[in-house]
């Protein structure tokens, strides 16, 4: 039977990774995962991670994974570079304590166009992680966060600059960022500003996501 319906057509890996800049939503994998997102693409977030720290739930995924394709927005997964994979996502934000963080060339031969994002905290991380065949990192915590339980002591906006001023590869600042410390990020010459509890904590998670939109579109 035809179709008129045309073919998707996986982008490459420079022109995902032309789109990690500005607001970064992350949004757990919880009950109020899909209406977070939806107000973060809504409000013109395109990059959008999902954390499942207890398990993927592939409705909720597969749900993310067409509404961010349709928006051109970039799908992240937190932690499990195999559920990037099985779920077409465009790539994979690592760890520490997940594998494939420490040795990431056997990960990137697998995930081939799809994005590597790696956490660290210090020049001497970003350094190591530039070693590495990545795309991203993922630099914090910048203040304190009750977000993620490992965090640890935050680095504050001179040690964020000091990693970003290091690292080869687009920053996208994480831990403790909202409104109010969205400007001296934004300054401090990173790609990205990554938030949680600014829009999971939010009365109205649209409208946060789009003053946040609005603030870096207009440097903070």
């Amino acid at each position: 039977m035809a179709t008129d319906e045309a073919p998707i057509v996986a982008p490459t890996r420079t022109e995902r990774a032309a789109r990690l800049h500005g607001i970064y939503a992350i949004v757990n994998a919880d009950e109020r995962a899909l209406t977070l997102a939806q107000a973060a693409l809504d409000a013109g977030v395109r990059v959008v991670q999902y954390r499942a720290k207890s398990g993927i739930d592939a409705t909720q995924l597969q749900t993310l994974r067409a509404r961010t394709r349709a928006l051109g927005a970039l799908l992240i997964v937190n932690d499990d570079w195999r559920a990037a994979l099985a779920f077409d996502c465009d790539g994979v934000h690592l760890g520490p304590d997940d594998e494939g963080f420490a040795a990431v060339a056997p990960v990137r031969a697998v995930l081939g166009e799809r994005l590597i994002g790696l956490s660290c905290g210090s020049v001497a991380e970003a350094e190591r992680a530039g070693e590495e065949d990545a795309d991203y990192l993922g630099v914090g915590s910048v203040y304190a966060t009750g977000s993620k339980a490992d965090a640890g002591e935050p680095i504050g906006i001179e040690g964020l600059r000091r990693v970003a001023a290091v690292s080869r590869y687009p920053v996208a600042a994480i831990g403790g960022i909202g409104a109010a410390q969205l400007g001296e990020v934004c300054r401090s010459g990173v790609a990205m500003a990554a938030v949680i509890s600014a829009l999971a904590s939010a009365s109205d998670a649209r409208r946060a996501a789009r003053a946040l939109v609005e603030a870096w579109n207009a440097g903070a």
